[in-house]
């Protein structure tokens, strides 16, 4: 029988339980993160650069509110990751958010903080209206003041924020140069990769001269798409580099192409045969893949001329990729004009690694070609299989000395070209390079979260199409099927019961 002292000290007895369990939470705060990739767990380059902050970094974040759900839920995951963020750094994080469409005061603040508003359309009782959305964060650490002007759906959050506060708190930035003087695009071609490198690196561009070498100050030298022939002495100069521990990273055209004139051609710099002494063959041959890009074609239908895009296997999409801190969270790559690049194993002091590989269905050509644009391709044309296109090698490759190099067979991929040629190019493609240059050049390990988002998983490119088709109908009923099936089974069950309730005979 309960008593009136037993119901009182049960109560006390479950509000200390409660007390003890709240104590122990706050001293051991425990989050399973069961997500892919991790999502929603901190990398310990985040934890370490938190733990290294001396003065708190405050963030203003301007985010708006009442937006659809799927814009909504970054606001949610940028809170929630904030909120780790404070824990890790003892509260050296501190943060606020404000909604700039709640008056026109804070939607001035957040555009002179330097956060723009997107426009998104927003169903408001059955009517579409458009709607100014604010999704950006101001970061501040003294004097030092950063912002990061948009945060997209689905994107690298924690790099964000990560590399901002490591920008805020860096005193001397690591230097990069990129080899200028030999016909490669300026950095001016380059926008998108030089605006992400220079969130952790000073970049810079380097000429080579027969009087002086590479500056020491420089820890990686990144030679892309040259097209001129590169001097003997000057590549004696690279090997100087890799002798005091430097960087390379080389993005080689062996071929070029050129679609004004539908010709490929081989072309020579001399960077091909110093690689052979590394161990990295470049071929002189085009690659082929039934995974590919179009090009736009002018046709006639009837008295109109219209651009129709048409695949152009000289434009492999590259989407096979080993396990490697260069490769992680990228998904496809579109390679134009790329050569395969191999590798000898006859050294032992250098571990070579293949980055990326083409498709099942892939070919070689060696020039120079006629590009038919109108051709008919079958899978004769498509004999080989995974064709290596980038290699990864560490070791020591001159005077005992460790360093490391990154090869790509193809100079163009991450360039966006200059005036009315110029093109915005993928995340992935300029992701490659930027992980790239950061494997060679940085050692906090923020490299691996650049990808880190949530990412398309598209279907497999070499599924038949029927079999696609299969694939998205299974996808879209099936689960319609499953609660269907569930419906009909527990209908049928309990109807089963109540025929047997109704047929059993009751001795009174």
């Amino acid at each position: 029988m309960l008593t009136k002292k037993k119901i009182i000290t049960s109560i006390i007895f479950i509000f200390g339980i409660l007390l003890l369990v709240n104590i122990i939470a706050e001293r051991f705060f425990i989050r399973l993160d069961f997500s892919a990739g991790h999502q929603y767990t901190l990398s310990k380059a985040t934890k370490d650069i938190l733990h290294t902050l001396d003065k708190p970094v405050t963030v203003t974040a301007y985010f708006s509110e009442n937006l659809p759900p799927d814009i909504e839920q970054v606001r949610k995951d940028f809170l929630d990751l904030l909120v780790e963020y404070a824990s890790v750094s003892n509260g050296n994080v501190v943060y606020q958010f404000i909604d700039p469409n709640k008056n026109q005061k804070t939607e001035m603040k957040a555009q002179e903080a330097g956060i723009q508003p997107l426009v998104i359309n927003v169903r408001d009782r059955d009517q579409m209206k458009q709607q100014r959305a604010y999704l950006g964060a101001v970061l501040q650490y003294g004097s030092k003041t950063e912002k990061i002007p948009f945060i997209q759906p689905g994107s690298a959050m924690e790099y964000a924020l990560s590399s901002t506060i490591k920008k805020l708190t860096l005193t001397n930035k690591t230097q990069i140069a990129f080899l200028q003087g030999n016909g490669e695009p300026p950095l001016s071609n380059m926008p998108q990769l030089s605006e992400q490198l220079s969130i952790m690196y000073d970049v810079n561009t380097v000429k080579l001269n027969d009087s002086s070498g590479i500056p020491t100050n420089y820890k990686t030298l990144a030679i892309i798409a040259p097209s001129d022939t590169i001097p003997p002495v000057y590549l004696k100069q690279l090997d100087d580099f890799l002798s005091r521990g430097g960087r390379i990273l080389i993005a080689l055209n062996r071929v070029s192409g050129n679609l004004s004139n539908a010709m490929g051609e081989s072309l020579y710099t001399g960077l091909s045969r110093w690689l052979e002494t590394k161990g990295i063959d470049v071929q002189n041959n085009f690659i082929v893949d039934a995974n590919c890009g179009s090009v736009m074609v002018r046709q006639q239908q009837g008295i109109f001329i219209m651009n129709t895009p048409v695949k152009f296997p000289y434009l492999p999409i590259i989407s096979n990729f080993a396990d490697h801190p260069i490769t992680k969270g990228i998904t496809s790559v579109m390679m134009p004009f790329v050569s395969p690049v191999k590798f000898n194993t006859m050294d032992s002091a250098i571990h070579y690694t293949t980055l990326a590989t083409t498709s099942e269905k892939s070919g070689v050509q060696t020039p120079p070609i006629y590009f038919n644009v109108a051709k008919e391709w079958n899978k004769n044309d498509f004999p080989i299989s995974s064709i290596p296109v980038a290699v990864a090698a560490e070791g020591k490759f001159v005077n005992n000395i460790f360093s490391k190099i990154v090869v790509f067979g193809s100079g163009n991929f991450a360039v966006n070209g200059a005036g009315q040629s110029a093109q915005q190019l993928s995340k992935d493609n300029v992701n490659l390079m930027a992980n790239a240059i950061d494997w060679l050049s940085d050692d906090t390990g923020l490299i691996d979260l650049r990808t880190k988002g949530v990412t398309s998983r598209p279907l497999n490119p070499n599924l038949e199409d029927g079999t696609k088709t299969l694939l998205k109908y299974l996808n879209f009923l099936f689960p319609i099927l499953l609660i269907l099936g569930y419906g009909i089974f527990r209908y049928k069950f309990r109807q089963s019961l109540r025929n047997k309730w109704m047929n059993e005979k009751y001795v009174q």
